[in-house]
């Protein structure tokens, strides 16, 4: 019997290991989440509302009303790479990260045939060595990746802001929103461990997350505008979108 374990990252890399045989363990988890992402990225004639080329209509409207300005942004999770690719086309220098080496193939070839430029990182964000996402990124963008995250990897998402986030930098975060039918499990965290699944992601309320980011301040959360099919911008009305400051 292995009882080695010393150190606090330790500890999550074996609570990780919990839900390593559930299929939405999360693009930014341990274990084999990169397998199902590869799976679900593979097929791209899916009717997957997330796989056309379209920005979330928040992060749109963000840069729009000027709440956030072209600068250094880190996109987690990029997937096929839509907002990614977007941001890039309005001048930002992005860097892009997500677990599924499928997702990444995908997403450079639309940024290839755009003509822009993105920097694309293959891996765990939590466990990249620190020079390959060093920051200081003026933005961070999530759309759909936290509520993967199993509870003890808040911990280490909000490490990663602290540390890559810079001084009045943004992140720009849209989640399962709790009541939105069949999206999203709202069990306690306690629950989520003793059944070992993470129910295809976390719905979160805005109390949670406003205790969960009480660190950072709060420009707007509301619930993401759903777009219709023929819309150029991403929208559904199951997510959350928020908006936060680095003080």
């Amino acid at each position: 019997m292995d009882r080695t374990a010393r150190t606090v990252e330790e500890v999550f890399a074996l609570l990780d290991g919990l839900f390593v045989s559930e299929a939405g363990s999360g693009p930014l988890a341990a274990g084999d989440g990169k397998d199902f992402w590869d799976r679900f990225y593979a097929d791209r004639s899916r009717p997957v509302p997330f796989f056309p080329v379209k920005p979330d209509e928040s992060l749109a409207g963000y840069l729009d009303r000027g709440l956030i300005a072209p600068g250094r942004v880190l996109d987690l999770g990029c997937g096929a790479g839509r907002n990614a690719l977007y941001l890039a086309s309005r001048g930002f220098e992005v860097d892009a990260v997500d677990l599924s080496p499928v997702a990444i193939a995908w997403a450079r070839e639309r940024v290839a045939d755009a003509g822009e430029d993105v920097r694309f990182v293959c891996g765990n964000v939590f466990s990249l060595p620190v020079t390959e996402l060093s920051g200081p990124y003026d933005l961070v963008v999530d759309s759909g990746c936290f509520h993967h995250l199993p509870p003890h990897r808040r911990v280490s998402y909000l490490a990663l802001l602290d540390r890559v986030l810079a001084p009045g930098g943004h992140l720009a975060l849209s989640c399962f929103a709790a009541g939105a039918e069949g999206m999203g499990s709202e069990l306690a965290d306690a629950d989520l461990y003793r059944e070992r699944r993470l129910h295809g992601g976390l719905a979160y309320t805005p109390e949670s997350l406003r205790r969960i980011f009480s660190d950072l301040m709060e420009v707007e959360l509301r619930r993401m505008r759903a777009e219709p099919p023929e819309s150029p911008l991403f929208g559904a009305g199951f997510l959350w979108t928020a908006l936060f400051r680095m003080g």
